[in-house]
């Protein structure tokens, strides 16, 4: 059986974004499946096909050569051959093994978290392969235990139930991940996303060539710039909404030796305008936060909390001081992200000069035809 798309849907593909959406599909099976797509140009690709999803086609192979099943396996099989190097020489690290559409895997994260991994299948058409998937998996990649955390509520859409259950051997509910010179505990079982945010890891490395007095991690989550931060600076304050987070981020800290950060329970909007207020000031603050823009609706009002964070962070540095700031959200685009920054630059009557523009680690590819495969922008400013 074959999908059929319209006329736009097929300009989508000829155009190699693997994305058709309900409304442009004209024909296709009643249940899901791996099918080719066609439409009056002839075969335009091999999909993920979900009838009921409104991301109803997710093509993994712009050709039809070969059998659907065997294309998407060689393709995963590809993507972790390409990670093999990195695990090689940092077995304890944390890398992204699989990051979807970015390695022509559509619906599939697979995180690696030292010699552990973890799976989300986000399609009602690739879940009944999780076998398949994961023999290919024992293959190429020296695995511990395999964990799914299919408990992501985007699976609703695909008619999925929420669910964790192991896939090989018994998973530890936590493990230590190196990262550079520092660890962390990475939650496997309850952790966010698959229990760690290892697509900002290079730019956490990054940070350890600054030095200074005074710094500031916003957002801090389980500490993981602050921890990082604490090898230069002489102080470093974790501010995050969690008080579980934080006993994490003092329990990593412990796990290093640091002795120099200090937690701070509070709302980070609050905070800094608190901290605004009182006249403090500091050499380097990161700003980590959440996906204010979760879709197109959204961009409006996240634009301006991300104006309002960053015009406070501003306000905070002394001259010369470090801001490094991030949006990971992919609806606000890299252009608005900047735009953002420079009117939170002028509204706090501060010069800042961009030192260097950075994104997601290499392990999160972008494919340059499917923008919403670079979501992460991270900037690194000087206030002059």
């Amino acid at each position: 059986m074959k999908i059929r798309v319209t006329p736009r849907g097929a300009a989508r593909l000829l155009a190699h974004h693997p994305w058709v959406y309900k409304s442009d599909v004209l024909e296709g099976p009643n249940s899901p499946g791996l099918y080719p797509v066609q439409s009056t140009k002839g075969v335009l690709g091999l999909a993920l096909y979900n009838p009921v999803s409104e991301i109803t086609v997710r093509v993994f192979s712009f050709t039809d050569a070969g059998r659907p099943q065997e294309v998407l396996l060689e393709n995963l099989r590809k993507a972790l051959q390409r990670r093999k190097a990195a695990i090689a020489q940092e077995p304890v690290g944390g890398y992204r093994l699989v990051h979807a559409e970015g390695d022509l895997v559509p619906a599939l994260v697979l995180d690696y978290y030292a010699g552990h991994g973890v799976l989300q299948v986000g399609s009602a058409a690739l879940e009944p392969l999780t076998s398949e998937l994961t023999e290919v998996i024992r293959a190429e990649i020296p695995l511990q235990s395999l964990l799914a955390r299919n408990d992501q509520k985007s699976r609703s859409l695909e008619g999925l139930p929420l669910q964790i259950k192991p896939l090989l051997s018994q998973v530890p509910d936590s493990v230590m991940v190196r990262e550079a010179s520092i660890q962390y505990r990475v939650d496997l079982q309850e952790g966010q996303k698959t229990g760690a945010f290892i697509d900002q890891r290079d730019n956490r490395i990054r940070l350890q060539a600054f030095k200074g007095k005074t710094a500031l991690d916003v957002f801090s989550y389980h500490g993981s710039f602050a921890l990082h931060l604490a090898q230069g600076f002489e102080q470093v304050m974790a501010v995050d909404s969690s008080a579980v987070a934080l006993r994490r981020a003092l329990e990593n800290a412990q796990a290093n030796g640091l002795t120099n950060i200090t937690p701070k329970e509070a709302n980070a909007f609050e905070f800094l305008r608190e901290e605004e207020k009182r006249g403090a000031h500091y050499d380097l603050i990161v700003l980590d936060p959440p996906a204010f823009a979760k879709g197109k609706r959204d961009v409006e009002r996240a634009y301006a909390a991300y104006k309002e964070i960053n015009l406070r962070a501003m306000k905070l540095l002394l001259s010369g001081g470090i801001l490094a700031t991030a949006s990971c959200s992919h609806h606000l685009s890299e252009p608005l992200f900047y735009q953002m920054l420079a009117e939170a630059a002028a509204d706090a009557h501060r010069t800042v000069r961009v030192v260097e523009k950075r994104s997601q680690g290499w392990d999160h590819p972008v494919l340059l035809n499917v923008p919403e495969t670079h979501y992460l922008k991270f900037a690194i400013l000087e206030i002059v």
